[in-house]
């Protein structure tokens, strides 16, 4: 399904022609019937000749009410350029086709209408005067027709040119991400919130749990989560509601209060509100003054604005009719994607336009020629470089992150992806489903990173096995899956061994001095001499000490130490007593041992520790009775 926007001076009859074309009234509201002029969205549709139905936005003309027009054009696939035959081209019609061609509507159709108020003559100059303003723009060379809502004249050749363009428009894509930009909030008795918009980027299924964002909850940044319960599309009822479609979604669990304009509906977990975006910038041709660097300006994308401030990231000032590389800075957060279309103004006119390249841009430094040819290559389209982009942007990410801020098809993704791993452009770490992608720079840092750290690590601590895994994460500043991805990219490779609660580079083997190993083999002999109540007056050198833990030739618990096999020993006969009669006390412990308190305690809490027991009160049971111990 398709949706045809109008455009066009105010009182040029845009609302008469929707109405004479459906037999529905666009303006909705009573002050629009009382004043005879739209000031919000309307909406209609209808039934082509051959049977195909599409959506009509009706946008108002008047020059008080560009915000409200903006709000319904961001979605539409086919334009209307209203113009009066009795008044010819006017200041509305030039800012609305400059909006139409600043967002890349790509058809259109000349529509003159109030034909039976004009002559054959004076029609030939304004069909003249509208196709020569065209011509510059994204409607050059569009058919053109000529029309009356009062006559009927010229309306079956307006449906006919109607179907004709949109035959050769392509279906809306589905990346499998629905957005619904809310343009309308309201209540129906006996279902509740009701909300309206144009659905892109994917599917509705009646049913679905979806989120609503942004929303602002007690002075915090938040989603409204909600389920739909059911759907509409032109009145009727629809199970599933596809891309490019009107829809009007009943929302369960919302109230019409906690929603408005410009809010997104949205599978949940993909989409994040952002302040910053980098942006393709396009100044007006009509600007009677250059664009300069720290303008404030109001942002329209799609149904949502906001003020933002103007960053210019090429030069000081932008020029009437050119384009530059620009950062917008939003003062209010908004769900904006890479590839959406947007337009500034300030209080009285609109200023220019483009194109999201960066939704969730980084604060730059200016005029550096690495970020312009970076900003370059994500405007080039090639599927692997704006994927690629969007991995340098965020890595490491998840994959699926990654290609949300792109416009690809998850088929274009993946073939896109391919592309770059054969290339050794990115690497990716894990199974199908959370994979991690890093670009092959980013990747050969992080993994250069690690060894530095470790090597450090064990140059300062030559015997100690291995660097504790957490504190190694800790100085990479990665989450906990990506450490366990990184470390098992480490080991698959060669580089890196990992030894349980610690990991060493693949070479590392510790080694005591004859020296060492004289201290070690006297003090472990001091624990052997009494394996149950060993010395702890005996001091050693802590490097030497952890050495010795690593091995496995001793255990540390607490402040004692017990021999390795001491250790053992005592494990099994307290595990045998427990298996007897379930629970054991400390006291109990001491007598079968014949040892004192603390060395009781403390075997019984590294026995706790090693997930051998469970304390319970004053007593302590098997955690795995009739399972493994040490």
């Amino acid at each position: 399904m398709f949706v045809i926007g109008t455009a066009g001076h105010v009182d040029h009859g845009k609302s008469a022609l929707v109405r004479a074309l459906t037999g529905i009234d666009p303006d909705r509201l009573q002050e629009e019937k009382d004043r005879g002029m739209t000031i919000d969205l309307g909406f209609a549709w209808l039934k082509l000749p051959g049977g195909e139905e599409v959506s009509i936005v009706d946008v108002p003309g008047h020059e008080h009410f560009i915000k409200n027009m903006l709000a319904g054009v961001g979605g539409i696939d086919l334009a209307m350029l209203v113009v009066a035959a009795d008044e010819g081209v006017m200041p509305q019609t030039r800012e609305h086709l400059a909006i139409l061609d600043l967002l890349g509507v790509k058809r259109g159709i000349l529509v003159i209408t109030k034909s039976d108020l004009a002559d054959e003559e004076w029609l030939d100059l304004v069909s003249a005067e509208v196709e020569e303003l065209a011509s510059t723009t994204c409607l050059a060379g569009s058919p053109l027709v000529r029309c009356s809502a009062t006559t009927m004249d010229g309306l079956n050749d307006l449906l006919r040119t109607i179907e004709d363009a949109l035959s050769e428009t392509p279906a809306k894509r589905d990346l499998s991400r629905p957005r619904l930009p809310i343009d309308r909030v309201f209540t129906v008795s006996g279902f509740g919130t009701v909300v309206t918009g144009t659905l892109i980027d994917g599917t509705f299924r009646a049913g679905q749990e979806v989120e609503v964002l942004p929303a602002i909850v007690g002075g915090n940044l938040t989603t409204l989560s909600a389920r739909v319960r059911g759907l509409q599309t032109h009145r009727s009822k629809v199970d599933t509601a596809h891309p490019g479609t009107r829809t009007a979604v009943n929302l369960g669990g919302l109230d019409p209060e906690q929603l408005h304009r410009g809010q997104v509906v949205t599978a949940p977990g993909w989409l994040t509100p952002t302040v910053a975006v980098d942006v393709r910038l396009r100044a007006l041709d009509s600007l009677s003054r250059a664009l300069r660097h720290n303008l404030n300006v109001s942002f329209h994308s799609l149904a949502a604005d906001t003020m933002a401030q103007l960053r210019l990231l090429e030069a000081d000032t932008l020029k009437a009719g050119e384009e530059a590389w620009a950062q917008l800075r939003l003062r209010e957060p908004l769900p904006l994607v890479n590839g959406d279309r947007f337009i500034i103004r300030d209080s009285n006119d609109t200023l220019g336009g483009g194109v999201i390249v960066d939704s969730h841009a980084k604060r730059h430094i200016r005029k550096r020629p690495a970020l312009l040819d970076d900003l370059n290559r994500r405007l080039s389209g090639d599927p692997a470089d704006l994927l690629f982009a969007a991995i340098l942007a965020a890595e490491p990410c998840e994959l699926a992150a990654a290609v949300n801020n792109t416009e690809l098809s998850p088929a274009a993704a993946g073939e896109a992806l391919e592309t770059l791993v054969q290339a050794g452009r990115v690497v990716v770490l894990g199974a199908e489903r959370g994979r991690i992608v890093y670009t092959a720079s980013g990747y050969e840092a992080v993994r250069a990173r690690m060894t530095e750290a470790i090597t450090s690590f064990l140059k300062e601590h030559p015997l100690r096995a291995g660097m504790a895994k957490e504190e190694l994460r800790s100085r990479l500043g990665v989450t906990p899956r990506i450490f366990t991805l990184l470390l098992d990219a480490g080991a698959a490779s060669g580089d890196l061994e990992d030894k349980g609660a610690s990991v060493a580079t693949a070479d590392w083997r510790p080694e005591l001095s004859p020296a060492q190993r004289a201290k070690a083999d006297a003090y472990v002999s001091t624990l052997r001499a009494e394996p149950y109540s060993p010395p702890t007056g005996v001091s050693l050198d802590p490097e030497l000490l952890a050495f010795l833990a690593d091995e496995g030739v001793v255990v540390e618990a607490g402040d004692v130490v017990f021999d390795a096999a001491a250790y053992r020993e005592m494990v099994e006969k307290v595990t045998e007593l427990l298996q007897r009669q379930d629970t054991v006390t400390l006291a109990q412990v001491r007598d079968l041992l014949g040892t004192s308190r603390r060395y009781v305690q403390a075997l019984l809490e590294r026995m706790d520790d090693d997930r051998i027991t469970v304390r319970r009160g004053d007593e302590r049971v098997l955690r795995n009775p009739g399972g493994p111990t040490v």
